[in-house]
């Protein structure tokens, strides 16, 4: 019997672009959001790459986003695998190198695919078709990626140069000449209409030694206080946590400039299917199978008389309603709205790059806040009372905390709570409502099988998030994070 060399699939979810700001933004980036269905684009690249054929996934994000990781594999019934936390975020060498390493050390041979997590692939029956030929050669020590045939002069992508002009037909790993960066319109012309160039997908396979080995060659200073941080780091909660102090010696590079562009043995499998890296709004109505007139909406959304426009609202109670709009791009948030002309897409990240210098909480702060227990949103914020709903998931707790700043009211609308204030601990149903004294130690937790709602009115002089003191807690997170 033949045995076949395992596939690991590497998702890559520690991003945090802001080019599709307002609804990705660093505490809740594009990958976690449904820009396109119901699923996120994490959970379809999560599903893209399970099967039996294939390995548990392990996962590198970041910190911040470890517990909507495992969160969102549950909801589609994929076991988390493995997690490996980055401490802070240096693009995708150093991640990469992490996977390497870290499987290497009980298979040199794996095989790892590569995946990014916020990309928009349709057809997984094509994807995982052109894996399988890529397998061959990347089990004979070639570093795989998969390049996408072009199917118009796009500026916003990356392209890969063969060594000859592509057949028709043509479905097997070819020979890659060389990486290409984002060009300018002409070249990009010229490149299309070369039939030697497809689009760098991103997307990569090749054995865990290979690709080690290409590190030693092209970029060795990143092997120690990779290993290192390997070495000395530590489980926590089911996750592994990267040493961040040799990880903080590592440079800001990608895998491309790291790897890719001075490797030499390099192949290219061909991918004809739907593929975008939803890079900006522009991609996003590209995808989002715009009407006779160019027009697609989502949500709470009303086109009238418009062409060449994407609308959004994300927000139930919110309406928009676009009126003669030609080439736009308007989305709609409870705290923030973009408007911008569809030419101007790649330049949304503009935006928030101005509204961090008014020290704007919407350039970065998502108003839904996710945490391990559940999330919570603002629903009204004034200098001395904030009022938040909080959605507690069943069998989930918060902390045992205390606030030096405010006190707290709460009332449920849905469910059951358990409530400890101070020695007591009971039962709170609908309809009824609790105070808890500023300073008085206090825990919520969701006994039920239903998310428990319930609404908190916070009073006092300060009302941040990093007003807490812990005592205990399910999660073993530092003080500051409810």
């Amino acid at each position: 019997m033949t045995v076949t060399t395992p596939i690991y699939p590497i998702l890559l979810a520690g991003g945090s672009g802001s080019r599709l700001w307002p609804l990705s933004r660093q505490s809740y980036p594009k990958q976690f959001v449904p820009l396109i269905g119901a699923e996120s684009l994490f959970q379809a690249a999560a599903r893209r790459v399970a099967g039996t054929e294939l390995a548990a996934p392990l996962t590198l994000t970041h910190s911040d986003y470890r517990f909507v990781v495992t969160e969102q594999l549950h909801e589609v019934g994929i076991d988390p695998g493995t997690i490996l936390i980055e401490p802070e975020r240096l693009n995708t060498a150093p991640a990469i190198l992490a996977a390497a390493l870290w499987l290497a050390r009980e298979n040199p041979q794996a095989l790892m695919l590569v995946v990014p997590s916020d990309h928009h692939v349709p057809d997984t029956g094509a994807f995982r078709a052109a894996v399988a030929r890529g397998r061959a050669a990347a089990e004979a020590g070639s570093i795989v990626t998969f390049g996408v045939r072009p199917i118009r002069a796009e500026t916003g992508y990356g392209y890969l140069e063969l060594a000859a002009p592509l057949e028709a037909d043509c479905s097997d790993a070819v020979d890659l000449l060389r990486f290409v960066e984002k060009p300018a319109r002409d070249a990009a012309d010229r490149m299309v209409s070369s039939g030697r160039h497809l689009w760098n997908a991103g997307i990569f396979l090749f054995s865990a030694s290979a690709i080690i080995d290409a590190f030693k060659s092209h970029a060795a200073e990143l092997i120690e206080p990779v290993a290192n941080s390997i070495e000395t780091g530590k489980t926590d909660l089911g996750f592994f946590r990267l040493n961040p102090e040799p990880w903080a010696k590592l440079p800001d590079i990608s895998i491309d400039y790291a790897i890719m562009e001075r490797a030499e043995n390099l192949a290219v499998v061909p991918f004809d299917a739907a593929w975008s890296d939803l890079g900006g709004w522009d991609a996003v109505w590209r995808e989002s199978a715009p009407d006779r007139n160019g027009v697609a909406t989502s949500g709470a959304a009303t086109a009238l008389e418009c062409t060449n426009t994407l609308l959004r609202s994300e927000d139930d109670g919110l309406e928009l309603i676009g009126l003669g709009l030609d080439n736009i791009i308007a989305v709609a948030m409870p705290d923030a709205v973009l408007v911008a002309d569809k030419s101007r897409a790649q330049d949304v990240k503009q935006a928030v790059q101005a509204l961090k210098q008014k020290h704007a909480r919407q350039a970065e702060t998502f108003p839904r806040q996710h945490r391990p227990w559940g999330w919570y949103e603002c629903l009204a914020l004034s200098e001395r009372f904030q009022v938040k709903r909080i959605v507690v998931q069943p069998g989930a707790a918060l902390s045992l905390q205390s606030h030096l700043h405010r006190s707290e009211n709460w009332v449920v609308v849905e469910g059951t709570a358990k409530i400890t204030i101070g020695e007591e601990t009971r039962l709170v149903s609908e309809n009824q409502s609790v105070y808890v004294p500023l300073g008085e130690k206090h825990r919520l937790e969701n006994p039920g099988k239903l998310p428990m709602v319930l609404i908190e009115v916070q009073t006092g002089g300060y009302l941040g998030e990093d007003d807490i003191t812990r005592y205990e807690d399910l999660y073993a997170r530092d003080r500051g994070r409810g």
